[in-house]
């Protein structure tokens, strides 16, 4: 197993002007954020990156201004996210010329492959860069698509990834490509995306986890690291119990779409924290506000957070 991807690596957030351009100042401030808080790397241009809504062009500088202000201090896995191979390959070889230390991506999308199919994307893309390639594991974006334990082995037996970003939301699923993992020598390292699940999934065997929720507060997640590392098991339970609090911050967001909801509390936690100056979204995304963002304020109140 590459163990360079491991422990926490958030997926960094895109902040947005009020004029719908990157605020490449603001992402300064969150990278180093996410640093000073203790995590072992950063994600860039995945979900939570807003990446589906960003032009090639800003996608590159991302990546870009990522790998400068890290510094070396921390990996940069860069998110290469298309419909097909050609298209993902392109991405990919940008991304590593610029700096980016691994590259993830998902199945094809929109195209409808099958099983053998992803086997020979994955192949292509891993064939086209010298940097690791993570496969992501995010049904509810590929109209459903779940990538199977027995190719994921697969692949990381044949040295094609190293690893896996799950954010399946299936438990049993990856208690099965844990144990999977595990017969097979662990060729994979295994993030796992569920972010309010991560004491089980650290105590099933995870590698590492990829908390979305890590860009408000970076520090409670490396500490629930660092307690699974030294076997205290009722410290990590504790310290997920109190993250699972704050993030009723998610769930008090009523009537917005699914990345306006969790994004978008996100950056609305991070404005009051001081971390950033706005809580815009990419367009056509609307900001939260009214309700909403009152919503988030009094829980981060009630949970003093602020």
């Amino acid at each position: 197993m590459d163990t360079r991807f491991t422990g926490v690596i958030p997926p960094v957030i895109t902040p947005f002007t009020a004029s719908g351009d990157v605020d490449y100042d603001d992402l300064d401030k969150i990278i180093d954020h996410l640093i000073d808080g203790g995590m072992h790397g950063l994600f860039v241009l995945g979900s939570s990156g807003e990446v589906a809504y960003l032009t090639d062009a800003e996608r590159d500088e991302i990546v870009k201004r990522t790998v400068a202000r890290a510094a070396g201090r921390v990996p940069v896995l860069a998110g290469a996210i298309d419909t097909t191979a050609k298209r993902v390959i392109e991405h990919a070889k940008r991304a590593e010329a610029l700096g980016a230390g691994g590259i993830v991506a998902t199945c094809p999308f929109y195209a409808i492959n099958d099983e053998e199919e992803f086997a020979a994307h994955f192949r292509a893309i891993a064939a086209a860069v010298s940097i690791p390639v993570f496969a992501y594991d995010v049904p509810v974006r590929l109209g459903g698509r779940k990538l199977s334990r027995d190719l994921l082995v697969r692949l990381g037996t044949e040295g094609v990834i190293a690893g896996v970003k799950d954010s399946s939301g299936d438990d049993v699923g990856f208690r099965r490509l844990v144990a999977a993992n595990k017969k097979a020598g662990h060729p994979l390292a295994l993030l796992s995306g569920h972010e309010l699940m991560v004491d089980g999934m650290l105590l099933l065997g995870a590698d590492g986890f990829v908390p979305g929720y890590g860009n408000v507060e970076p520090r409670p997640y490396r500490e629930m690291w660092d307690a699974s590392r030294e076997g205290d098991w009722v410290r990590v339970r504790d310290i997920q119990d109190k993250i699972a609090a704050d993030f009723e911050t998610v769930f008090a967001v009523k009537g917005r779409s699914g990345d306006a909801t969790g994004i978008g509390a996100f950056k609305t936690a991070m404005v009051e924290l001081g971390i950033i100056k706005s809580n815009n979204m990419a367009f056509p995304i609307k900001p939260l506000e009214g309700a909403n963002k009152e919503a988030v304020v009094a829980i981060m109140k009630e949970e003093g957070l602020i």
